[in-house]
């Protein structure tokens, strides 16, 4: 087998590896929409949905621990330096630890707190505070689980990774009707469902340091706390990108109730459950490109590089295009599987739904441009599709609702239009082309 057979075999492992962990992340909240949506009533769906700036904010901080991490992780193997991948894995395994602990002493302390910023709406508040106060609860066993994912799959065993998701998933869906058909813990059951079934996929991550089949593991580290500033900056890019989402999420769903209240809350956050669909494919895209693109640039083959390029491209594309064809074809299947019966919701939805179907597809391609950015060196650029990613939606979400509501549903594909006539005037002014730059230094 040839170097360029070899790297695309290795590709498709880790891209169905890496789709797979995001599949846990996403199917666990679209599986408790679904069944809280038929089981409880249509407000659950509503209050899982205004939870979610929670959730993603615990995802922000994995992404700027683990994924930064994960790249210098992939850099240093790539140059055969074991002990600095080792240790740069403990310092990110600690800080996702750490971090995790300090949102479950938020959920024990004070929940009403943190609920009372995600929803002001007292018919939601009440399903609202109790499945976000078990999420702060488990925070710890999502941080781990996340980051434990990355590390794992850039160690050479994605196929473990797949395995742990798949035992996530099905612990989730088995505990999420237990709970609720037997026991009777109403909405609280999806939440706490999440938490069990990600405790159960970090004990099957675990066993791959268990068995030594990897490079990695966990040591004493020898170079001190002067590895953060490196993390921290190496996933600066996702992890603001992640931020201005958690920010769009929570200014997205108070313009949207205090516009079109709870019937309009309800359709967005069935469309907020297809943009999961799309983030499913692009989370195992960008994980894949992130970790076999970082260790071709730590080999400094840019052949290899441009050859994982080609094939992530083609992977979102031809994912995004066939769900953007089933949500045209068949959007009242979406809605009613979330528990939509009435006529009136129906129609909004199927409306709704087929304006973000096409308005996901320019933010997929945007978030994968950033990441290659990333990979050439040209961190600026990274920085300023991050920011803008999420953070060009909201005046234009406001400027609409505010002067014209019934193009509402239309704010996202207008700021994604936008931001991408920025990307490309601002790259013309920067960059005649790209050219790998020197991403192994580590200082």
């Amino acid at each position: 087998m040839t170097d360029k057979q070899s790297l695309s075999t290795s590709f498709w492992h880790y891209l169905w590896a890496f789709t797979l962990v995001a599949l846990s992340g996403c199917l666990g909240e679209v599986v408790d929409g679904i069944i809280v949506g038929n089981l409880i009533c249509a407000d659950g769906v509503s209050a899982i949905n205004l939870t979610r700036p929670l959730l993603q904010l615990m995802f922000t901080l994995s992404l700027l621990l683990s994924a930064g991490s994960g790249m210098l992780v992939a850099y240093a193997l790539g140059q055969k330096d074991i002990d600095r991948a080792r240790t740069i894995y403990t310092q990110s395994m600690a800080g996702s630890l750490v971090a995790g602990v300090v949102f479950m002493i938020i959920g024990v302390a004070a929940p009403e707190a943190v609920t009372r910023i995600l929803c002001d709406e007292p018919e939601l508040f009440e399903m609202t505070n109790d499945y976000s106060r078990v999420m702060l609860v488990g925070a710890p066993v999502f941080m781990l689980s996340w980051g434990l994912a990355t590390m794992v799959g850039v160690d050479g065993s994605p196929r473990l990774v797949s395995v742990s998701v798949i035992i996530v998933n099905v612990v989730n869906l088995v505990l999420d009707l237990f709970f609720i058909k037997v026991l009777g813990w109403g909405i609280t059951s999806s939440s706490a469902a999440s938490v069990i079934g990600n405790l159960m996929g970090v004990l099957v991550l675990l066993w791959h340091f268990r068995t030594r089949s990897g490079q990695l593991q966990l040591i004493r580290p020898s170079q001190g706390l002067n590895l953060w500033g490196r993390i921290i900056s190496q996933g600066a890019p996702l992890a603001i990108a992640s931020v201005c989402l958690t920010l769009l999420l929570y200014a997205a769903n108070s313009i949207v109730l205090t516009t079109l209240g709870t019937m309009g809350i309800y359709v967005f956050s069935v469309c907020v459950n297809l943009l999961t669909v799309y983030n499913l494919f692009l989370s195992g895209t960008v994980e894949t490109l992130q970790s076999l693109g970082a260790v071709q640039v730590g080999e400094a083959n840019s052949e290899g590089l441009r050859l994982v390029l080609r094939k992530s491209f083609l992977f979102i594309t031809v994912s995004m295009l066939l769900t953007c064809l089933y949500v045209w074809l068949f959007p009242e299947s979406i809605a009613q599987l979330f528990g939509a019966q009435d006529t009136a919701i129906i129609s909004e939805c199927n409306y709704a739904l087929r304006v973000f179907a096409v308005s996901f597809i320019p933010f997929c391609y945007i978030y994968i441009i950033m990441i290659v950015y990333k990979l050439y060196g040209y961190d600026n650029m990274a920085l300023f599709i991050s920011l803008a990613l999420s953070l060009t939606v909201i005046p234009v979400l406001w400027i609409i609702a505010k002067f014209a509501q019934s193009l509402i549903w239309y704010s996202y594909l207008i700021a994604y239009v936008i931001e991408i006539l920025a990307i490309l005037v601002l790259h013309k002014a920067t960059h005649a082309k790209f050219q790998l730059r020197d991403n192994n230094n580590p200082s």
